[in-house]
């Protein structure tokens, strides 16, 4: 059987890294990944991307910081501000963690994460929760906070086409129910 991954809820989002951070009976907190999932969750990022990023990839641009990356998967050049918070929030890790500003944020693999996410979900009984969970809850939450504005979301998640990225956040099914919900008139 297939699963098919899902967006989170920002309740989902919430509990799986506080979970994470805190532990729980027969596992212990991992900040390293639950900071990873954070960064996936704010920046839109890949898991992929996210364990390539160093320090010294975030560079300051006048009033902001930015990050200039090449996407692992599809070898497209990015270029993004990084939100003053994000940025110190990467910048408080890597000094309570002792990360030089050349090394990896993040030694470990895609595998350790997933593997220590699906520990995560299967305690909290999420189910069709991934890696790739936490891009989806960023796409979705850019679109209904930006005025459902497809193509913004399109050109953030580098999609080729808004029909991509209307599959990828799952909105015609939330169309549909909405116009269904909508439609609804009784005398």
């Amino acid at each position: 059987m297939n699963k098919k991954t899902k967006a989170l809820t920002e309740g989902q989002y919430k509990e799986i890294i506080q979970t994470m951070k805190e532990g729980f009976c027969g596992c212990r907190p991992n900040e390293r990944i639950a900071t990873a999932l954070v960064l996936e969750a704010n920046l839109g990022l890949r898991v992929s991307d996210i364990l390539k990023l160093r320090l010294c990839d975030i560079v300051r641009d006048g009033d902001r910081y930015r990050l200039e990356i090449v996407e692992q998967k599809t070898g497209k050049r990015r270029i993004f501000t990084v939100p003053l918070l994000i940025q110190q929030y990467i910048e408080n890790y890597c000094l309570r963690n002792g990360i030089r500003r050349t090394e990896r944020i993040f030694p470990i693999t895609e595998r350790a994460i997933q593997k220590q996410l699906a520990i995560v979900c299967d305690y909290l009984d999420y189910t069709d929760i991934s890696t790739h969970s936490f891009r989806k809850w960023y796409a979705t939450e850019i679109y209904k906070n930006n005025g459902y504005d497809i193509a913004l979301v399109q050109r953030l998640l580098q999609h080729s086409s808004a029909a991509t990225t209307q599959r990828y956040i799952g909105i015609e099914p939330q169309r549909i129910e909405q116009a269904i919900q909508n439609h609804a008139q009784l005398l």
